[in-house]
């Protein structure tokens, strides 16, 4: 995927309903697009659904799941994806994201689970992917998660994620946050990881804030603001693969409107910053 093939740019906001009024109310500038579960607005009409429709029509979405469970052990749901494509073609938007884990069998466990690190698991998430991507007729990306044990480890994490990436020939929703939770949580270095990860298929990135349980136990929230060492890891991030369409999850206790708009102008700094470097770079041979 070259740099061109970003399916947004910029810095991005997540719309959640807690702040739609404030949204509304400001039409942000420096917000370039924005990102929605689509399965908190497939179906929904009303005033709400013209309030979401208008906003879909001002800025550019995306859109990540949180319920097709591709590494679950119950039938891929072909209806949810459906669904899902019908509402991107409505909607005009670019790309479908989900997270690379489960959270279902014959119910729904309204929590993020881990997929074992097996090759056994690469083979059976990278076929639900492309099977995903051949009813959506096109490319979607997966994110890295958060996750706190890890049954049935017969591989490292950074080894499991891009093994599944290039057998399912899919995308990249780089997380850094979750990055971050993880490598305290198990012990690896951040950049390290980061590095390793394949550059070309970064589709766009997430940043957000955690919880600090212990010195040792990060619980990954989106309902506080995010630490300077994460955005030391997205600086990072840039240096390494270039300046990167990211975007800002905030799930609850949110902020004065002000404050959440100066996170979103914090990644605009990082962004121009590598922008005007590169540019020098190369203006200078």
């Amino acid at each position: 995927m070259s740099r061109k093939e970003f399916p947004v740019y910029g810095a991005g906001l997540g719309l959640r309903r807690g702040i739609m009024s404030e949204i509304e109310a400001h039409l942000p500038e420096q917000v370039d697009f924005m990102e929605v579960a689509p399965e908190n607005w497939i179906g929904v009409g009303g005033s709400l659904g013209k309030r979401f429709r208008a906003l879909t029509e001002r800025y550019p979405f995306v859109i990540h799941g949180l319920s097709l469970s591709l590494g679950g052990p119950a039938p891929l749901d072909e209806d949810l994806i459906s669904k899902i494509k019908q509402f991107m073609e409505e909607h005009h938007i670019q790309c479908f994201s989900e997270h690379l884990s489960y959270c279902s069998d014959e119910g729904h466990l309204y929590d993020l689970m881990p997929i074992p690190f097996t090759a056994e698991a690469v083979h059976y998430v990278a076929d639900r992917i492309k099977r995903t991507q051949e009813i959506l007729e096109r490319r979607i990306a997966i994110e890295n998660v958060s996750y706190y044990a890890a049954p049935g480890k017969e591989m490292d994490e950074i080894d499991f994620v891009t093994a599944v990436l290039e057998e399912a020939d899919c995308d990249l929703l780089l997380d850094v946050n979750n990055i971050y939770v993880n490598s305290v949580n198990h012990g690896y270095d951040a950049e390290t990881y980061l590095k390793a990860l394949p550059g070309e298929r970064i589709a766009y990135c997430h940043i957000a804030g955690h919880f600090e349980e212990d010195i040792d136990l990060v619980v990954d929230t989106h309902g506080a603001e995010v630490i300077n060492p994460v955005w030391d890891l997205l600086d990072k991030a840039y240096a390494h693969f270039g300046v990167l369409p990211t975007l800002l999850e905030r799930d609850f206790n949110f902020p004065p409107f002000a404050e959440l708009m100066q996170e979103v102008d914090l990644i605009h700094k990082y962004q121009h910053k590598w922008q005007e470097k590169f540019a020098s770079q190369l203006a200078h041979g």
